[in-house]
């Protein structure tokens, strides 16, 4: 018997956008295992000084998993950088048979705190890039016997929701998203166009950015995306159109055991908002619709808030307010609900209940039950800001300005 015969990728040539680390790393060396052919389209030829991992650093990898790996410098807003590369990935393995664009920049900001340089790069990378990789790959695709598209996007929802927190992203993932819904018609019978996205956080190197240190206990590994790509490359190309989440199709396949895919076993995951629910901790329906708190203890008291803006009016310092110059504006909900606020940019700084005494450069809303946890190092800002229990409008900057000082306040509150 051919050791191949369950190899259902073995000698199939895959190019994959930003696959020099993360997800796209994760799905070329799954493929690898088989025997595929993996061309490595992605920017980083050198280290980078925060980043893990560069185009040769993968090939290695690849080549040691089983694989054939050719690494291509290609930036995805560079048209031609696509053209070369893929010319060469056909002269080398003689096609193409899979496409995953992966590749994808981020900025979870409002619409005024984007820069416009930041929309473009969303723009560029995740729709243009997108469409153009697709474009320039699908006559190569349409050659071979069981081609496939598969884009690392989410579900379209136009609930306003997904928009309002981050509209230059979201714009930019439905994008993608849109590739999938016009191109899985348009190729029908021909190629197949999906799309992946997954139910929970995955954890990064870009995560490990946005949410900081501890944030890989609420994460998965990237492993779970790789299976479920798998699933979806290895089927036949009459599936197409669809907008997959990984765990449901897992689950569909056989999975029972997905702690195996959890950083820390046993612990909650941050649910990615495309999926629309929400970080465990916030309160849930149980029988006859009572709210059941999901931690094991109370978060906070009844005057929990109050104690909060005492602890912090105590912490405060010159040194504070020198290196923020900023003022907060808290619009909490619930109990002890109502405008709270924090001066760091006045004389020697003040905080407490009511609107603060010059306008506020930050306003933030979320509930006061979260507004504690923050405070107190049970919810990270960012965590917070991304899941949609924290809105922000105003100074971004400053708004990281006052993470850094929650980080010293947590052990006095």
């Amino acid at each position: 018997t051919s050791p191949f015969t369950f190899r259902k990728l073995a000698g199939c040539t895959l190019f994959i956008t930003g696959a020099s680390r993360g997800i796209g790393k994760a799905i070329a060396l799954k493929a690898a295992k088989d025997g595929a052919n993996i061309v490595i389209a992605a920017k980083t030829a050198e280290p980078h000084p925060t980043l893990p991992g560069t185009i040769y650093t993968a090939a290695a990898e690849i080549e040691a998993a089983g694989g054939k790996a050719l690494p291509c410098v290609v930036n995805v807003r560079e048209e031609q950088q696509i053209i070369n590369a893929v010319e060469k990935a056909v002269k080398t393995f003689g096609g193409i048979d899979i496409l995953v664009n992966n590749a994808s920049a981020i900025s979870l900001t409002g619409t005024l705190e984007t820069e416009t340089k930041k929309v473009n790069l969303m723009m560029d990378v995740n729709v243009r890039g997108t469409y153009l990789t697709s474009k320039t790959c699908l006559p190569h695709l349409r050659k071979s016997r069981n081609p496939h598209i598969l884009n690392l996007s989410p579900p379209m929802n136009l609930n306003p929701m997904w928009f309002k927190n981050h509209c230059a992203y979201t714009i930019s993932k439905y994008g993608m998203s849109m590739c999938v819904l016009g191109m899985a018609e348009e190729f029908r019978g021909e190629v197949a166009v999906n799309a992946l996205w997954p139910k929970t956080a995955i954890h990064t190197a870009a995560m490990d950015m946005l949410g900081g240190s501890g944030i890989e206990k609420q994460c998965r590994k990237t492993d779970i995306l790789a299976d479920a790509a798998y699933c979806i490359l290895t089927k036949p190309k009459s599936f197409t159109g669809n907008f997959i989440i990984d765990e449901v199709l897992l689950r569909e396949e056989g999975v029972k055991d997905f702690d195996v895919y959890a950083i820390a076993p046993g612990k909650t995951h941050l649910q990615d908002e495309k999926s629309e629910e929400k970080l465990s901790g916030a309160p849930r329906e149980g029988p006859g619709g009572a709210k059941v708190n999901t931690e094991s203890a109370p978060a906070r008291s009844s005057s929990a808030v109050a104690e909060t803006f005492r602890v912090i009016q105590g912490a405060m310092s010159e040194e504070y307010v020198r290196t923020t110059q900023g003022v907060f504006q808290f619009e909490l909900s619930g109990d002890e609900g109502g405008t709270w606020y924090i001066d760091l940019k006045t004389k020697g700084g003040s905080a407490g209940f009511g609107k603060p005494p010059v306008t506020a450069d930050v306003v933030m809303s979320m509930s006061s039950a979260d507004f504690v946890k923050m405070f107190t190092g049970k919810l990270k800002p960012t965590l917070a800001f991304m899941s949609g229990k924290l809105r922000i409008k105003g100074n971004m900057a400053l708004a990281i300005k006052l993470e850094k000082m929650l980080t010293q306040l947590n052990s006095k509150l």
